[in-house]
């Protein structure tokens, strides 16, 4: 046997730290995985989301194209529906986001039988040009915002949404 003997006190000092470490570790760890998790994955970024609308078929007259996509919140993962205006300017693809820079309502395509060349906005009278400026006088404050577009296999894609460069 040894000759150092752990004393009562001794015992219950080294239980004790023991637990208490052993417990702290168990409340810190999802902690420290919460915080470093999110650095560590990867960015979808610049990702396109292909739509059912052939490029052939796109002309200057503005059409809408709806596209789906899955969006991740932390854990939760959703299938999110999403539109966009989109037309041909020469050879080139436009598209635009439908939501009013006013109050966030869906524009249209010439909505209004008086100005049948314009967005709409119904909620408020709002309107904006072709190219998403918004027309002096009416409620919006901004330009519609624009997508990152292009073609895949004669379809398009749709990317992430931006500031208006057309304005």
């Amino acid at each position: 046997m040894s000759n150092n003997r752990v004393s009562r006190r001794q015992f219950l000092g080294y239980t004790l730290t023991g637990v208490g470490g052993f417990m702290a570790a168990g409340m810190l760890m999802p902690m420290v995985r919460f915080a470093v998790d999110p650095v560590l994955q990867q960015k979808g970024t610049g990702d396109f989301v292909l739509t059912d609308q052939r490029v052939e078929d796109i002309t200057e007259e503005p059409v809408r194209v709806d596209f789906t996509f899955e969006q991740t919140d932390a854990w939760y993962v959703s299938e999110v529906t999403n539109s966009a205006w989109v037309y041909r300017e020469g050879d080139i693809l436009i598209a635009l986001s439908p939501v009013c820079k006013h109050l966030g309502c869906t524009v249209n395509w010439a909505g209004d039988p008086e100005q049948p060349t314009q967005f709409y906005c119904p909620c408020h009278a709002g309107r904006y040009e072709k190219n998403g400026l918004n027309v002096p006088g009416t409620p919006p404050l901004g330009p519609l915002d624009q997508y990152a577009v292009e073609e895949q296999d004669g379809f398009v894609a749709i990317g992430a949404v931006g500031p208006n460069t057309l304005v």
